[in-house]
């Protein structure tokens, strides 16, 4: 099958597009407002762009808490995101007032950044103290704004649960981060673990 996306007319009960790039992980991101208001919000719209300097963006559709937050402070945290700790994520994405503490209502610890004014998941295996570098509203072919704002931080300093560290790396299946695939669905990343060597030049 093929359709053109000016139209979206996939005949789908639901948009593939998400269930395509997939899967995405998921940035569990933390933050502060001016008056002291803690945010936890899951954004599967993240990644890491760079190692040097190391940056990480995430996506907001929409302009949500988290981005008005980073926009006030300058700072976020990125969390990694656990199998244990799934539910908790995803009762951090519910739509509450801007006055609700995801923390609490996740019955999560929120630890203060050692270098940054925001909070991290205590029970978290990694975290990602960042300072934000931009953020930016992208825009289609047409030069039109899209109704999203990415953030971009550089990490300035991690967090590591040593309880997930074997042989001096990380190991992932235990850390059994988790990702976002489409519609309803997430995968375990610590389910099937292998490893590939990158090939040298012919």
């Amino acid at each position: 099958m093929f359709y053109a996306t000016d139209k979206n007319l996939h005949g789908l009960p639901h948009d593939p597009f998400k269930a395509i790039v997939a899967p995405r992980p998921i940035g569990w991101i933390g933050s502060k407002g001016r008056d002291g208001t803690l945010n936890l919000a899951p954004y599967s719209f993240f990644n890491a762009v760079s190692d040097a300097p190391k940056l990480v963006m995430f996506s907001s559709s929409g302009h949500k808490d988290s981005v008005r937050n980073v926009e006030e402070s300058g700072v976020f945290t990125a969390n990694l995101v656990s199998r244990h700790l799934v539910e908790q994520m995803n009762t951090s994405s519910a739509p509450v007032a801007y006055d609700v503490n995801e923390f609490e209502l996740s019955g999560l610890t929120p630890k203060p950044g050692e270098l940054v004014d925001a909070p991290f998941v205590g029970e978290a295996y990694a975290a990602l103290e960042c300072r934000v570098t931009q953020i930016i509203q992208p825009v289609d072919v047409d030069g039109v704004k899209a109704q999203s704002w990415v953030v971009f931080g550089q990490v300035v300093g991690i967090h590591i649960d040593e309880a997930v560290i074997r042989d001096g790396m990380i190991d992932m299946a235990i850390a059994r981060p988790i990702a976002r695939m489409g519609y309803r669905d997430y995968c375990d990343g610590g389910a099937e673990v292998f490893q590939l060597t990158r090939p040298g030049a012919r």
